[in-house]
């Protein structure tokens, strides 16, 4: 693992990565039609070898139609519509599906109000050459964010710290959502069983891919606060978090103590 410094830490035993093979970014939306087109240009043109899946849950606002414009004007977007409003982690684990079934080496996570500049996907990108999984990091040096109320920071920082300290998993930012997958690794982290949501949703992910032993990288990122549009952050989310978080950490203590061996994908609260 890497803390975007170069450090090496736990899981990063020299070896060789294969070929990357081409992207995908998954962008989950609703409500997301002032955003969804500066966004998929943004991505397009950052890495023009990419291709877009816009995850649309029926956003009553219009997004899903907008994305099908863009996709029946860009073969290297695509549109997959759900049924409705069933979460973050959901809208990724589809795509993640979608992504899988169409054989694209690289699945990257990104928001769709800008707050994860596609301009710095090329670094992203770049460090996953020698790594399973590079998580775009606030929290780490050369990491910031931009436009945040000390009180979100607060929260950002304190529940990565929490995550980090009661899974025992060496990462600054455990909870950020701009990330970039092998994937081999997706198909390692047994995601049928992967019920989480939001900040949540990224804790598990991160967790299963220490404890398998995947190489995990941190590249410092610039997080920009959204300028247009509505947050989806509730404290629905963070209580579920907090909960899952405790409950993971008590296991795994007690796991220790009694001298079973969990397993990675053990985690399902």
């Amino acid at each position: 693992m890497n803390h975007g410094d170069g450090t090496p830490a736990a899981g990063a035993q020299e070896r060789r990565f294969g070929p990357l093979g081409t992207a995908l970014v998954i962008i989950p939306t609703y409500n997301e039609a002032e955003n969804i087109k500066t966004i998929v240009g943004r991505v397009r043109e950052a890495v023009p070898e990419a291709h877009v899946l816009v995850a649309d849950d029926n956003s009553p606002d219009g997004t899903g139609k907008l994305a099908d414009e863009l996709a029946a004007e860009d073969e290297q977007v695509h549109v997959l519509h759900r049924k409705g409003k069933e979460g973050l982690g959901a809208a990724y684990l589809a795509g993640f599906r979608w992504g899988l079934e169409r054989d694209y080496g690289v699945l990257v996570e990104m928001d769709a109000d800008g707050s994860h500049q596609p301009e710095e996907l090329p670094r992203l990108l770049t460090a996953l050459k020698g790594a399973d999984l590079v998580l775009g990091s606030r929290w780490v040096p050369g990491g910031r964010v931009v436009n945040w109320p000390k009180g979100r920071e607060f929260i950002s920082r304190g529940g990565s710290l929490y995550s980090r300290l009661a899974l025992d998993l060496p990462l600054r930012d455990i909870t950020g959502g701009y990330r970039a997958f092998r994937r081999e690794t997706l198909e390692g982290l047994g995601l049928d069983e992967v019920a989480s949501q939001g900040y949540c949703f990224q804790v598990d992910l991160a967790r299963r891919a220490v404890k398998a032993g995947y190489h995990v990288v941190e590249v410092p990122i610039t997080f920009v606060e959204r300028e247009l549009g509505d947050s989806k952050m509730s404290r629905d989310i963070l209580v579920e978090a907090l909960w899952r978080v405790t409950t993971w950490g008590v296991g795994e203590r007690v796991t220790k103590l009694t001298g079973r061996t969990a397993k990675p994908q053990d985690g399902k609260a």
